[in-house]
């Protein structure tokens, strides 16, 4: 057994079961032991932001780990964008980054570059093999911290020699550590300032967001009167009839200083205090009320849903939650297709126990307020801003779940930044529906233009934000990358579109063209 060999059986015996991959030379070995391991899936993406993604997806609905194989320094660097979104999501994975035989290094090939100094800002545990046999250590060692509660990103470097090397073994597998919990004094504090006269909030984000943790959230606000508001951009956020709702802070800042003002008491869990995605003049960056009671629960490491339970327990909260969501129904305008009617037409379509993979940008307001009341789903959000990362995420999440419908609402401009993830797609016939949001440009840069003071842009500042000369063909992109596509102006044409998608399993992608 070669120390390749002996990587993958340990990963495959600490439960990796999927390793999405666009390898190098460096990686050859790994590739022809993957081969040998029945019990490990391999999916290859054209770009190494398609593979990244894609395991951040895979992560985020399974909570473990899939495993990348990505080409020396180059290609991990070109998965970084990705990778740190998939970092900000909490989500455990490991990457495996090939680099050049020991000897070979003083040699300064092409290639070679500071993979450490490139994994570190975007992992959480980065380690180098020393030895053939340390690569299946490196291994086992990474399932495991991938694993800390609510998950990390791990990078394994693997040296070519110590890849082809014979003579390795199999690693001992290692236990997953313990998730802390939340301090009893803590949650005492949280019970006594909660009954204090005052308007108050439960602050979520993280693993407070399954439903679990948002049952006993809404029994805690059932008994306080408290609301529940969630981060901005949850990496998992489960939703619909019958789940407990919360309230989505806004994404600009004044929008979301707005949105707490007047609250007295805020307990976070599971999620820091927010701040404004970026600073902008005369703007505050800081978000919640200067006079409010900040309490911290629980951080993004300590169990959200045990948390929220024993507070319910100490304040003697109802077995039942409220802020419950109850369904709606609206119908659709038609005429020419705009955001309101695709965000209705999406929430009367989406099927039960779907998962949607969030890019939409500018165009998503509607879709996120609609389909609120639609049957119950799993919501992914764009977490760290980097953009490119709905359509991967959605390839991981149908290789996760094979048996539920994906929905990837995607804005044409980032989708544009991994596009390659449709060929995936239809390589393994993943069960996709993408809509994509075309309204032929950056839309959030035009916002963004205004917001941080410029007035009156010429033409050539207004060029870099527009996607209209030429005009991209979605339609004509999606079928030469295998999967069937069609286009929509009117809102009639995008309901039997989508209604044709969802129906249907395998890949399907409608270009919604908005007014």
């Amino acid at each position: 057994m070669n120390g390749a060999e002996a990587l993958i059986q340990t990963l495959t015996d600490s439960g990796v079961k999927v390793c999405f991959a666009n390898p190098g030379t460096s990686e050859m070995q790994l590739v022809a032991a993957i081969d040998k391991q029945k019990g490990m899936r391999a999916i290859l993406g054209l770009f190494e932001g398609v593979v990244t993604g894609a395991a951040d997806g895979y992560g985020r609905m399974t909570d473990k780990p899939s495993a990348t194989l990505l080409h020396l320094g180059p290609g991990l660097a070109n998965g970084l964008a990705n990778l740190h979104n998939a970092k900000r999501a909490r989500t455990p994975m490991i990457n495996i980054v090939g680099d050049h035989a020991v000897e070979h290094l003083k040699h300064d090939a092409p290639l070679t570059s500071d993979i450490i100094g490139l994994a570190q800002p975007m992992s959480n545990w980065v380690r180098t093999s020393q030895s053939p046999s340390d690569l299946a250590k490196a291994g086992s060692e990474a399932a495991a911290i991938s694993q800390t509660y609510p998950g990390q990103i791990t990078t394994i470097i693997a040296p070519g020699n110590h890849a082809w090397t014979d003579g390795a073994e199999t690693a001992i597998i290692k236990n997953i550590p313990d998730t802390p919990k939340a301090n009893q004094n803590t949650i005492t504090e949280a019970a006594e300032i909660l009954s204090l006269a005052g308007p108050s909030a439960i602050f979520l984000g993280g693993r407070a967001l399954r439903e679990g943790a948002l049952f006993q959230a809404g029994r805690v606000a059932a008994k306080t009167g408290a609301r529940i508001i969630c981060e901005t951009l949850p990496a998992r956020l489960q939703r619909g009839i019958g789940r407990v709702a919360v309230e989505r802070l806004p994404y600009f800042a004044e929008m979301a200083v707005e949105h707490l003002k007047g609250l007295k008491k805020i307990i976070f869990v599971g999620v820091k205090p927010p701040v404004s995605f970026f600073a902008y003049p005369d703007k505050p960056s800081w978000l919640s009320p200067e006079d409010a009671t900040l309490i911290e629960l629980a951080d993004v490491q300590t169990d959200a849903e045990d948390a929220l339970l024993r507070l319910a327990e100490a304040i003697n909260a109802p077995k039942e939650p409220g802020n419950v969501q109850e369904a709606t129904q609206l119908a659709f305008e038609q005429g020419k297709l705009t955001r309101e009617s695709l965000g209705i037409i999406i929430s009367q379509l989406l099927p039960e126990n779907a998962i949607v993979s969030d890019e939409s940008g500018t165009s998503g307001g509607a879709l996120f307020r609609h389909t609120a009341s639609s049957p119950k789903h799993d919501w992914l959000i764009q977490t760290g801003g980097a953009i490119g990362q709905g359509l991967p995420v959605a390839v991981g999440a149908a290789v996760a779940c094979p048996n539920r419908k994906v929905l990837a609402l995607q804005a044409d401009g980032s989708g544009m930044y991994t596009l390659q993830a449709l060929w995936t797609m239809a390589r393994e016939n993943l069960d996709v529906t993408t809509v994509i949001m075309k309204n032929n440009s950056y839309g959030i840069l035009n916002i963004e233009l205004g917001r941080v003071g410029v007035s009156n842009p010429g033409p050539k500042a207004l060029s870099l934000l527009d996607l209209a000369n030429p005009e991209l063909d979605w339609v004509a992109m999606s079928e030469g990358m295998g999967v069937p596509a069609q286009r929509a102006e009117t809102a009639q044409q995008f309901h039997d579109a989508l209604a044709k998608g969802v129906g249907h399993s395998g890949p399907r992608l409608i270009e919604a063209v908005l007014v």
